[in-house]
């Protein structure tokens, strides 16, 4: 069996690396392409190095443009390398969009696609993950859902359950195999000062917010209020950087915004924050399987479940002082929910998405 396995972006290097491991264990042939949507190319080295990702077979460098454009382009070159590879199956990830241009690619050349982190709906069409998303998930011949809500979308919308796994969620494997590696090799707490439970972490980079001057606005103006009652840490995104550059919201701010940081120095301050504030799915899911209470920074969240237990709390950008007060709030009231459900699984879902593209 042959498998392509399509990423472009961060949290895709992330979700791909337990099923990497889990196909070179089992002697699965793996074809890796990185589209480049994700274009800092240290960055990008760094993060396969420390999540052990084999060296990718094709960089297509693809790199930022207009969601069509970019998208254009990512389908053309991957189309060609798919039937080059003539893989078993195309395996794709998330909602960017390097997992639509792949699963299209392979859909048109009548190559079977699996999408892993399938199911997944914050039914804003407004956000362009969420067309990804769907689209994605209607031309896919497998659906890897990680959660109960995420089967039960994709029921509603019509798709047959045998094309439905309830494989778990990749990301918690992830979180189990490299949490200990972290704590053992990441300095990043000493570097910039920091001591375990005595700051706020926050990430910041969808396009609903950095393209929005007035969301924008609110939650930097929000946090760095905040930070005059603890240290808020900012690693930067680059569309953040762009943005925060071209307003001039960041000049002398009481933030201490820093570079973007490597996975294992990543999980090492969402592992020790007081608080994570985040637009970011996957920094979501981070939060609560370090047991660090977190605030969505947008109006809605596909992962509601962490709602529901009492592990996230949205937090909509209507105002600086509304984004303050809830932070606030959160710091002072937050009491761990005394449940302890496992919401993704067994740690075990790359082994179970191996399983399904073995018999399927």
């Amino acid at each position: 069996m042959k498998i392509m396995t399509i990423v472009g972006a961060r949290p895709q290097f992330i979700k791909a690396a337990p099923v990497s491991r889990a196909l070179r264990k089992a002697r699965v042939t793996e074809v890796l392409v990185h589209t480049g949507q994700h274009y800092d190319a240290n960055m990008s080295g760094l993060f396969f190095r420390e999540l052990g990702i084999p060296r990718p077979d094709y960089h297509l460098g693809i790199g930022s443009g207009p969601h069509g454009e970019q998208t254009g382009r990512m389908l053309a070159a991957i189309e060609q390398r798919i039937a080059k590879a003539r893989p078993d199956w195309v395996l794709v990830y998330g909602d960017t969009n390097s997992t639509l241009a792949g699963a299209l690619a392979a859909a048109k050349l009548k190559v079977r696609v699996a999408h892993v982190e399938a199911g997944l709906r914050s039914f804003n069409r407004e956000m362009p993950e969420e067309v990804n998303r769907i689209l994605t998930d209607h031309v896919s011949d497998l659906l890897f859902a990680p959660t109960d809500a995420a089967v039960a979308n994709l029921r509603r919308e019509g798709i047959s359950k045998k094309k439905i796994a309830r494989a778990g969620d990749v990301m918690f494997d992830a979180a189990l195999h490299f949490g200990e590696k972290a704590q053992r090799s990441s300095r990043v707490l000493d570097t910039l000062s920091l001591s375990p439970r005595n700051y706020i972490l926050a990430t910041l980079h969808r396009a609903e917010n950095t393209d929005n001057q007035a969301r924008l606005t609110a939650i930097i103006r929000g946090l760095e209020k905040l930070s005059a009652k603890t240290t808020v840490v900012l690693p930067l995104h680059p569309r953040t950087r762009v943005a925060l550059t071209r307003s001039g919201l960041a000049r002398h701010s009481p933030i201490k915004i820093i570079d973007p940081v490597g996975y294992l120095d990543m999980v090492m301050l969402e592992h020790n924050a007081r608080l994570i504030a985040t637009d970011s799915g996957g920094v979501q899911k981070e939060a609560y399987f370090y047991r660090v209470p977190c605030a969505t920074l947008r109006t809605e969240t596909e992962w509601v479940e962490l709602v529901e237990a009492g592990w996230n709390t949205i937090v909509s950008p209507v105002s600086s002082e509304y984004v303050y007060r809830r932070l606030h709030n959160l710091l002072s009231t937050f009491r761990a929910p005394r449940a302890k459900r496992r919401l993704y699984g067994n740690g075990k879902a790359a082994e179970a998405i191996l399983q399904h593209l073995r018999k399927t």
